[in-house]
């Protein structure tokens, strides 16, 4: 029989649950293969960079993480997803609540033709998170202000989304993102149509995300990996190749593709 000390000593070395672990993961659209047997385990309250060339499969990975391929009807996904140790594949998994928890910001901002409150609002409504307009004004603006934007956009709540500038509308369109309460938010390229000082915000805002978020962001910019993430997985060809600690894949990769994609030597 074990003594309590031994028990309290298993407890303390056990390794803590990753937030999503994918296993064997293909993805075939009609006949091609674009996810080649893919395992990864992406770590809560961490910014994880999937890196890679144009094409490598980083962005549908990343879409596999909230069913978004569920859309594209030639799309076929094979392997073990989950979120918490829950199958985010079973049948019972309704994909629409399993986007209020994975919550996604695309590449190019996209805000709704509506006000800039009701764009945060949208998702906190039809998901009921909030009983009285006095909870959803509150969630609306605590969705602004982790979103950076608040002072900049709470004397025009009522003006479209659409007029705001390009880094503005990104912003936007992560306080809209996190309204749901999400555990997760993958962002798909975020700041590829922004300016640099646009992107030096968001690149700020994505660090203090991750205190209460896993964040996985795909990126063709390798230096923005650098600066933003803690771990990094190196795509090519639908292979995941690498991954691990974000300093360790920039200095000191054991995958020879690895080195020759951050050299600049394939690309």
């Amino acid at each position: 029989m074990k003594t309590t000390r031994e028990t309290r000593l298993e407890t303390a070395v056990k390794p803590s649950q990753p937030k999503i672990a994918a296993k064997n993961v293909q993805v075939f659209y009609g006949d091609t293969h674009a996810i080649k047997d893919v395992s990864v385990e992406i770590e809560d309250k961490t910014v994880t960079a999937f890196i890679g060339p144009s094409g490598c499969g980083k962005s549908t990975f990343l879409r596999c993480l909230n069913r978004m391929n569920d859309t594209i009807e030639s799309c076929r996904v094979e392997g073990d997803i989950r979120l918490d140790g829950g199958d985010i594949y079973d049948k019972r998994v309704d994909p629409v609540q399993l986007r209020a928890k994975v919550g996604m910001v695309f590449q190019k901002p996209n805000p709704f033709p509506k006000s800039i409150y009701d764009n945060v609002a949208y998702g906190p409504r039809i998901h009921g998170l909030a009983k009285s307009k006095a909870e959803l004004d509150e969630i609306v603006e605590k969705s602004l202000r982790r979103g950076a934007i608040w002072n900049e956009v709470k004397d025009r709540l009522d003006a479209p989304g659409t007029g705001l500038s390009g880094g503005q509308q990104q912003r936007l369109c992560i306080a809209r993102a996190i309204a749901t309460q999400p555990e997760v938010l993958l962002m798909d390229e975020p700041c590829s149509a922004l300016d640099p000082i646009a992107t030096a915000q968001v690149e700020e805002l994505i660090d203090e995300l991750r205190e209460r978020f896993s964040v996985i962001i795909v990126t063709h910019s390798m230096q923005q990996a650098a600066r933003v993430s803690q771990k990094t997985a190196f795509f090519h060809l639908g292979n995941l190749v690498e991954y691990g600690e974000t300093g360790q894949i920039f200095t000191n990769p054991t995958d020879p593709r690895t080195e020759s994609y951050i050299t600049g030597r394939i690309g």
